[in-house]
């Protein structure tokens, strides 16, 4: 962050490891693999650390998703001592689930959509998760609501901090769609309003403010890799 932003809190999105098949995995409960591990103790060992982008000590809050895949990847992340010092901060958390895609879990998206259309449905476009949810899962609607009781703890943790008073960043470890989803919502975007967005695997996105207000949630396109 540029020098005057330097102190602004920040909310870090970590994703685990693509699924292999590529298929809609909700509530499927898929652990890492052992490429998914390495690649997400590749990424811990740049961004966490003393010092580096994703400081233990500048951490207030933790939301990690109730899968085992996501849980592995805050153990992978963050060392024995880290959990120790963070496990009154750190909340297994239902609301950064992965999205339920109802009867499309464990399906791919041109199975979904050729299972649709013939049925009869989207005649006038291909069925779109951001418009359409999922049948017997979640509505786009649903999934923004819980993620905006998320936002709204995380702007309660750091709306009192932010010209850097203390340390107040957030880590939300998760999933492909819904931290996506969260990038939309944190910005006040609709989920069905186009925003074309890729989260590599073991990667990290980065969100925050402009001008040190809370009601400026910005994404944050470019992070000094030499730390905070």
């Amino acid at each position: 962050m540029s020098d005057k932003d330097a102190g602004t809190p920040r909310v870090f999105l970590i994703r685990h490891e693509w699924t292999i098949s590529g298929k809609y995995t909700g509530r499927s409960d898929i652990p890492l693999t052992p490429h998914g591990e390495d690649q997400v103790a590749s990424s811990g060992k740049v961004i966490v650390g003393s010092g580096k982008i994703i400081d233990p000590a500048k951490l207030a809050h933790l939301f990690i998703s109730p899968r085992t895949r996501a849980q592995r990847t805050y153990e992978i992340l963050f060392d024995e001592t880290a959990r120790k010092n963070l496990r009154e901060r750190a909340e297994i958390s239902e609301d950064i689930r992965e999205w339920e895609y109802g009867v499309y879990d464990g399906l791919l998206t041109a199975e979904i959509r050729a299972g649709r259309k013939e049925r009869g449905l989207d005649s006038l476009r291909p069925w779109n998760i951001w418009e359409d949810g999922c049948e017997d899962g979640e509505s786009a609607a649903e999934v923004s609501n819980r993620l905006d009781r998320i936002i709204s703890k995380i702007r309660e943790i750091q709306g009192p901090y932010l010209n850097g008073e203390k340390g107040v960043d957030v880590v939300l470890i998760a999933h492909g769609h819904i931290l996506r989803a969260f990038a939309k919502r944190w910005i006040g975007f609709e989920l069905a309003m186009k925003l074309p967005m890729m989260l590599e695997p073991g990667a990290v996105a980065v969100l925050s403010y402009e001008h040190h207000k809370v009601n400026e949630p910005a994404l944050l396109l470019g992070v000094n890799m030499g730390g905070s």
